[in-house]
């Protein structure tokens, strides 16, 4: 049987470096968890919530899938929504994605992959809606990073139209829903300024009393 050394010896040292900085630190994180944060992301190993907003565990409740989207019928994605706005009671949703995201880059082009072609078509379908927009750049990284941007504003819209999100705006309860990308190549997020804090900024068709 192959051991998975590295990884325990990684995380005895962890806990003794968290130990000798908080002895009480994980007594207290075993209590109960309080994040402001629901986190959707993609599964892109360089691409860690915790490690790019500099917040340790228990602050960021997260969901992540290929290409951070948010799609109508996934149900792990949509207990996750329900879990985090109605029992933790996060005060913001951010969809982050990220610049030469794998999942967009093979959803611009026509190859198969096999069974994650599925989950692409809902990029392609972003790509449809804007086509236009980014083939009218002659640069094919630009294109790329259009489309990675493009992503992250329509899936920021999914989660508006969910009737979680829309539910709790009715309650009264104060939501924020933000988009944001990082650049995997100097460490920084971009906020693409797509913030949504209740039903009045929503398209009609979506609106639900």
């Amino acid at each position: 049987m192959q051991v998975l050394n590295e990884l325990f010896e990684k995380n005895k040292n962890w806990v003794t470096k968290i130990t000798d900085e908080d002895p009480q630190f994980f007594t207290q994180l075993a209590k109960d968890q309080k994040p402001e944060y629901l986190w959707i992301g993609c599964a892109d190993s360089r691409v860690p919530p915790n490690l790019i907003v500099d917040l340790p565990p228990g602050e960021i409740f997260v969901h992540r899938n290929i290409a951070n989207l948010v799609v109508h019928t996934d149900l792990n994605f949509l207990s996750v929504m329900q879990y985090a706005v109605d029992v933790l009671k996060v005060k913001h949703i951010v969809v982050c994605g990220h610049y030469g995201c794998g999942g967009v880059k093979a959803a611009l082009g026509d190859h198969q992959y096999g069974l994650i072609d599925n989950w692409l078509r809902h990029i392609k379908d972003v790509y449809n809606r804007y086509v236009e927009e980014i083939n009218s750049l002659q640069d094919e990284e630009a294109k790329f990073r259009l489309l990675c941007e493009k992503n992250v504003i329509e899936q920021v819209t999914n989660v508006c139209n969910t009737t979680i999100v829309q539910n709790t705006w009715k309650s009264g309860r104060e939501l924020s829903v933000h988009g944001l990308i990082y650049d995997i190549a100097d460490g920084m997020l971009k906020d693409l300024e797509v913030c949504t804090t209740g039903q009045e900024q929503i398209g009609s068709a979506y609106k639900m009393v």
